[in-house]
C-alpha cells in the first residue's frame, strides 16, 4: 500500500499536469472544438504541450535569433557624418583648405574650447597667412574682437600679435586704437604689443608716434618696456643721441633705466666707435647700483676684442666669475677670436680647451671660429680633427673654411684626411651647392691629376 506522503505527491503531480493542459488550452485560439474532444483522445498530450523537446527547440531558436542580431552590421555612416563627430580642434588641425578652415572658425566662434585656445589661433593664422589669405585672417580676428572676450586686454593683445604674425601691422595698430569701442581698457601691455608689431614691420615713424601719444591721447602709463623698445628702435636707426634723450625722459617720468637700457645704449655707442660714451654708460650703470648681466659683459668684451685688448678681457672674465656670472658660448667665442686676432695662437687653444673643464661645451660658432683661424695659422692637423668632430655633430663650417682646409691638407700631403672630410661633406643634408661641391672635388682630385 502507498503511504500517505506518496499519495500526496502523486496528487500534486496530477494537479500540475492538469493545470498545464488547461493553460495551454486557454492560450489557443477558439477552433470550435473543445480541448478535451475525441480528436485528441489517442494523443499522449496536446500538440502545443510544453514538452522538454519543444522547450529545447525554443531556446535554440532564441539563441540563433540573438546571434543574427549581433552579426547584422550597423548602418554605415558617411565620411561627412564621421567628420562632424570629431572634436572641433582636431578638425581645425587637419583641415588644409583655407576656405573650409575659415568656415570652421566662423561656425565655432562661440565655442570656448576654440576661442580660449591660443595655439589653435596661432596655427590657423599662420596657415592662412602662408596661403596669402589675409582677407580670411581679418574676417576671423574681427569676428572674435566682437566677442565678450574682446573686453579683456589679454585677449586683444593676442589679436594684435596675430595680426603681426600675419604681416598686417596696420590692422594691429587699428585694433589698439579701437579698443575703447569694445569697452576694453588700455595699459602699457597692449601699447607695447602694438609697438612690437610696428617695429617688426619696420614702421618706425608709426611706432614712435604711438609712443609719444601713449600717455596723452590714450591715457597709458608707459613702463620700462615701452621706453626700452623705443631706445632699441632709435639705436637700430642710428639715432644714438635721440636714444640717450629717451633714457633721460625715462628718468624724468619716474621710470628707472634698467640693465637692458644701459646695455642697449652701450652696444650702440661702442659699435659706432664712440668709446668714451660707452665707457661712461658702463660706469654710470655701476654707480647707480645696476649690476651688469651676462649680456652687458659680452658687449664690453666685444668692444675690448675689437680694440685688440684681449688681456683686459681675461681680467674682465675673472670679475664675471667673482660676481657669480658664468661665461657662455658667446663669451668664449669672442675671447677665442680676440686671441687669434692678437696672434696669441696658443692662448686661443688654451681657452678652447678650458671650456670643457668649466662645464661649457663649444657650439657650432665656436667650432667655426677655431677651424677658420687654425687654417689661417696653417695648423691643419688640429683643424682637421676639430672639423671632423664638428661635422659628426652635424655642424658644418662655411664653404670658404672647407676650401681652406682641403687645400691645406692636400698641400701637406694629408690627402687621406682630405678624402675623409669629403666623405662627410658629401653626406651633409642639406648639401652644399653644386658649384661648391665641384670646387671641393677639384681640390681633392688635383693631386691625382698631377701624378697622372
Amino acid at each position: 500500500m502507498l503511504s500517505l506522503g506518496a499519495i500526496r505527491k502523486l496528487c500534486a503531480a496530477f494537479d500540475a499536469v492538469a493545470l498545464t493542459v488547461i493553460a495551454a488550452g486557454l492560450s489557443r485560439p477558439p477552433t470550435g472544438r473543445h480541448p478535451f474532444s475525441s480528436a485528441h483522445a489517442h494523443s499522449p498530450h496536446p500538440p502545443d504541450f510544453p514538452t522538454i523537446a519543444a522547450c529545447r527547440a525554443a531556446v535554440s531558436a532564441s539563441k540563433g535569433s540573438r546571434q543574427r542580431c549581433r552579426r547584422q552590421p550597423s548602418p554605415s555612416r558617411s565620411p561627412a557624418a564621421k567628420e562632424e563627430e570629431q572634436p572641433v580642434l582636431l578638425r581645425i588641425k587637419h583641415e588644409l583648405d583655407p576656405e573650409r578652415l575659415y568656415e570652421l572658425f566662423r561656425a565655432n566662434a562661440h565655442n570656448r574650447l576654440l576661442v580660449e585656445n591660443r595655439f589653435a589661433f596661432e596655427d590657423t593664422v599662420a596657415r592662412l597667412a602662408a596661403a596669402r589669405r589675409n582677407d580670411l585672417v581679418e574676417e576671423i580676428l574681427e569676428q572674435h574682437k566682437a566677442l565678450p572676450q574682446g573686453r579683456r586686454e589679454g585677449f586683444v593683445v593676442r589679436i594684435i600679435g596675430l595680426y603681426g604674425r600675419a604681416g598686417m601691422p596696420g590692422h594691429a595698430l587699428r585694433t589698439f586704437q579701437e579698443m575703447e569701442m569694445y569697452r576694453c581698457p588700455r595699459t602699457a601691455k597692449s601699447l607695447n604689443a602694438a609697438m612690437k608689431v610696428l617695429l617688426r614691420g619696420r614702421l618706425y615713424d608709426e611706432a614712435l608716434s604711438l609712443f609719444e601719444e601713449g600717455s596723452q591721447k590714450y591715457g597709458v602709463e608707459l613702463d620700462d618696456i615701452s621706453y626700452n623698445t623705443v631706445v632699441k628702435m632709435l639705436c637700430d636707426m642710428g639715432k644714438l643721441h635721440a636714444a640717450y634723450q629717451v633714457m633721460q625722459k625715462m628718468e624724468e617720468a619716474g621710470v628707472q633705466p634698467d640693465v637692458i637700457t644701459y646695455t642697449t645704449l652701450m652696444a650702440a655707442f661702442y659699435q659706432c666707435g664712440q668709446r668714451e660714451i660707452g665707457d661712461g654708460l658702463w660706469n654710470l650703470m655701476r654707480l647707480r647700483g645696476c649690476n651688469p648681466t651676462l649680456a652687458s659683459y659680452n658687449v664690453r668684451i666685444q668692444f675690448l676684442i675689437n680694440r685688440r685688448r684681449g688681456w683686459q678681457v681675461n681680467d674682465l672674465v675673472r670679475k664675471m666669475y667673482a660676481t657669480g656670472i658664468k661665461p657662455d658660448e658667446i663669451t668664449y667665442n669672442l675671447i677665442i677670436k680676440g686671441f687669434f686676432m692678437m696672434g696669441e695662437h696658443e692662448m686661443a687653444k688654451t681657452v678652447f680647451g678650458a671650456m670643457h673643464g668649466r662645464g661649457s661645451k663649444p657650439n657650432s660658432k665656436v667650432y667655426q671660429t677655431m677651424i677658420h683661424y687654425l687654417c689661417e695659422k696653417r695648423d691643419f692637423d688640429l683643424a682637421f680633427r676639430l672639423c671632423k668632430d664638428s661635422m659628426e655633430k652635424n655642424w658644418f663650417p662655411s664653404a670658404a673654411t672647407i676650401v681652406q682646409l682641403l687645400k691645406g691638407l692636400m698641400a701637406i700631403s694629408k690627402d687621406r684626411n682630405a678624402r675623409e672630410i669629403m666623405k662627410l661633406v658629401t653626406g651633409r643634408k642639406p648639401s652644399y651647392s653644386d658649384d661648391e661641391m665641384k670646387v671641393f672635388k677639384d681640390i681633392v682630385s688635383w693631386e691625382d691629376r698631377k701624378i697622372s
